[in-house]
């Protein structure tokens, strides 16, 4: 069995942190997904009897990796989707774009549609029926005269939000080979993270923070400086 990341565990929660190009769950590829994961730690740890209670409060696109936390059990999933859905809890995403925003902060609101057959998500106008609003802030951190890194944070969790707009503004994220169409995908990793996690424990009501950087050594994040984010 894959080993899991476990940054925090109690009887109410547990965050852990999500390889790139694993599914946050089950789906039609038939390979291991965190959710699946998280389930059988929980199973072998406490020794339960049956299949282990996890809620999946949010998800990740499989080829984004980084900080998740799913619940221990209903209430505390009931009340971890509320902060998600009133935007209590938040979530920074690193990205690496290829190209340079021209407007180095500022907020993309989009409208997409997406194509369920495809596996494929549109900018669309208004107008189009079945649209979802789509907006995020950033802020360009690092830049060079090829790429950036951007900070992200999004104020509505749309499929592949982050790399539709980005590539919409002509700064497709690096390795995307389905936005940006950047054919060395095979071989890299999405330059995409979700670095940062904070939200209110369901039960004790105290703030928590939870951060942890992508592999640092690895293409893109290792272009850039970036220790100094993770620290608070």
């Amino acid at each position: 069995m894959d080993k899991l990341n476990v940054l925090y565990e109690d009887n109410q929660v547990i965050v852990v942190v999500k390889p790139q190009n694993m599914p946050s769950q089950a789906d039609e590829s038939g390979d291991m997904d965190l959710l699946t994961l998280v389930k059988a730690y929980v199973k072998e740890k406490y020794n339960k009897q049956g299949e282990a209670f996890i809620g999946l409060v949010h998800r990740l696109d499989r080829p984004t990796g980084g900080i998740m936390v799913f619940a221990r059990n209903s209430k505390s999933a009931s009340r971890l989707s509320a902060q998600l859905a009133s935007h209590e809890m938040k979530k920074t995403y690193y990205a690496v774009t290829n190209g340079v925003p021209q407007i180095k902060s500022g907020s993309l609101v989009n409208y997409l549609k997406k194509d369920e057959k495809e596996n494929i998500v549109k900018i669309v106008p208004q107008s189009e029926q079945g649209v979802k609003k789509a907006e995020l802030n950033y802020k360009v951190l690092q830049s060079n005269e090829k790429d950036a890194l951007v900070e992200v944070n999004i104020l509505t969790g749309r499929s592949h939000q982050i790399r539709v707009q980005f590539a919409g503004i002509g700064c497709p994220l690096f390795g995307d080979n389905k936005y940006g169409k950047d054919k060395t995908r095979a071989s890299r990793n999405l330059g995409l993270w979700a670095g940062k996690l904070e939200f209110t424990h369901p039960v004790s009501k105290q703030k928590m923070f939870f951060a942890c950087p992508p592999d640092l050594a690895s293409e893109p994040w290792n272009k850039y400086y970036m220790e100094k984010y993770f620290i608070r």
